[in-house]
């Protein structure tokens, strides 16, 4: 699809954002960077890369690939996966960073160390360790090479190597610095190359006739894909199973990804201090609320200039070739970004839990330069382990993102449980803890195979609610006994939840425009 213009633009692309991650991971006055400078960017970052950060290590291959395609298959309700992330940061903004931050904790293990014990804080963080390299990095990786390859013919392999050498190459010095302050490039990148293609596909709807006519004309030719909620007898009731994407399991998913996965919450972690940790979460929601357009819209519109596709996955790629030569190559520069910063902020992620978690159980008091020295040693290894997996657990599955939402969505009932009970409930064992994570896997393979036209978000509701009564009984009835022997629980009560006036204006925003959008 690209010619030498395009080709000549992705190239600027690559070496402006490998010069300037270099250029902001440089230390001053010969300062050597320590575990925090490194993992945690020295707890230093302002809020515009806290939000830019989320966002780019979100949005990937497969939310732009796989979503746009969700849209020319079902339609706008995909956009809930993306509007109710909105709100969920919004939350886990006032409710859950302050708790983190409080405790001033670098990791998602090391908070269940501090809460429950560190036979729960080392299982957990093995746990992670295997979904971030086995799922996650190979899916990215994955994906990001099959749209490589529709895009440019590049093999597959050759597309991962690509993506795996060039995430690490702007990473790998600076750390979590690098890879936020860029991402703002990222983020500006993904977002213009998104409303870009975005205003030439609804302009070809109207004939040239602009955005607005376009619009029209597209709710006029699919009034189909804007029903929001849908009913039981549409076919892609399964996916999205009506009022219980708004009221059920997804709130699971989406708290367990926003406000409890290393790979996220990290960004936040960085920040300066708290309130701009919360800037950079309402820069963040104010995106999300936005991203639709970006990774939904083309989908729909797809749908109306062409029906025929044999696949929905190829309506993002169909779209790349509505655009002129120069535009095509930024928009595919933006995709690019996308993959590479999740890449980028997966490894780090890997690297930190290890580094900071896993590494003192065997070595204590490992020097702070040795620290960064194997981080950078952890994060080539788990790529390159990502590399050598990713197409043979990957390349026999017609949909992969499909792998990953049902493999994770096994545990993340457990996960949300555990946090959820370990911060607003103080009589929360570690007990119940591990029930909660066994009972998660445990209880969501018994309904897939015992209820198999349930659907998913709502056996991650049923799930959840489950593990949270088996923590709960169990918490109960063992506490006296647990008591003698478990660190003593410093209360959410001691806390402040309390939010700026702009914060507070921020969130009432964002809740207006998303009732506006689903009225």
């Amino acid at each position: 699809m690209l010619n030498t213009l395009d080709y000549t633009v992705l190239g600027i692309y690559v070496v402006a954002l490998f010069l300037i991650a270099q250029l902001v991971s440089r230390e001053k006055d010969q300062h050597k960077k320590t575990g925090t400078d490194y993992f945690l960017a020295g707890k230093a970052l302002p809020w515009w890369a806290v939000g830019a950060s989320l966002i780019a290590a979100n949005i990937s291959a497969e939310q732009i690939i796989g979503m746009s395609g969700s849209g020319y298959a079902i339609g706008l309700a995909i956009a809930s996966y993306e509007w109710m992330a909105a709100l969920t940061l919004i939350i886990v903004g006032k409710f859950i960073l302050p708790v983190f931050l409080a405790r001033g904790i670098n990791t998602m293990p090391e908070y269940l160390a501090q809460r429950f014990s560190p036979a729960v804080k080392n299982t957990m963080a093995v746990f992670w360790l295997g979904v971030y390299v086995f799922v996650n990095l190979t899916s990215i990786l994955w994906l990001g090479s099959l749209a490589i390859s529709t895009v440019t013919g590049l093999g597959t392999v050759h597309g991962m190597l690509f993506l795996g050498t060039f995430a690490l190459a702007y990473s790998l010095y600076g750390g979590l610095r690098a890879v936020a302050m860029t991402d703002i490039i990222q983020v500006v990148l993904l977002v213009g190359g998104g409303l870009m293609i975005a205003y030439v596909l609804l302009n070809e709807l109207s004939g040239q006739q602009g955005v607005l006519a376009g619009f029209r004309e597209l709710t006029a030719r699919a009034p189909e894909k804007f029903d929001m909620i849908l009913s039981p007898d549409n076919p892609h009731y399964i996916s999205l199973p009506g009022l219980s994407v708004l009221l059920g399991g997804m709130w699971i998913m989406n708290l367990s990804y926003w406000g409890f996965n290393q790979y996220i919450v990290q960004r936040a972690l960085g920040a300066k201090d708290l309130r701009e940790a919360q800037k950079g979460i309402v820069f963040a929601a104010f995106l999300k609320v936005l991203m639709p357009i970006i990774v939904v819209l083309p989908g729909i519109a797809i749908y109306a200039l062409n029906h025929d596709l044999a696949s929905p996955d190829q309506a993002y790629p169909t779209a790349l070739t509505l655009l002129p030569a120069g535009l095509k190559g930024l928009v595919f520069a933006a995709l690019i970004a996308a993959i590479v910063s999740s890449l980028a902020s997966m490894v780090n992620s890997i690297s930190t839990i290890f580094i900071l978690d896993i590494v003192p159980l065997f070595r204590r008091g490992e020097p702070a330069v040795h620290m960064v020295g194997w981080g950078r040693v952890v994060s080539c290894t788990a790529m390159l382990l990502a590399l050598l997996v990713a197409k043979p657990l990957l390349g026999n599955f017609d949909q992969a993102f499909q792998y990953i939402q049902e493999f994770t969505g096994f545990f993340t009932p457990g996960i949300c449980a555990i946090f959820l009970l370990g911060i607003f409930w103080q009589r929360t064992t570690s007990a119940g803890a591990f029930a909660a994570a066994i009972l998660s896997g445990a209880l969501s393979l018994l309904l897939k195979l015992a209820w198999p036209e349930l659907p998913f978000i709502d056996r991650v509701g049923f799930v959840f609610v489950l593990c949270v009564v088996a923590a709960v009984l169990l918490s109960i009835m063992g506490a006296q006994r647990s008591a003698q022997r478990e660190p003593a629980v410093t209360s959410s009560q001691a806390v402040s939840f309390q939010t700026t006036t702009s914060y507070n204006v921020a969130a009432i925003a964002v809740i207006v425009v998303l009732s506006a959008l689903y009225l």
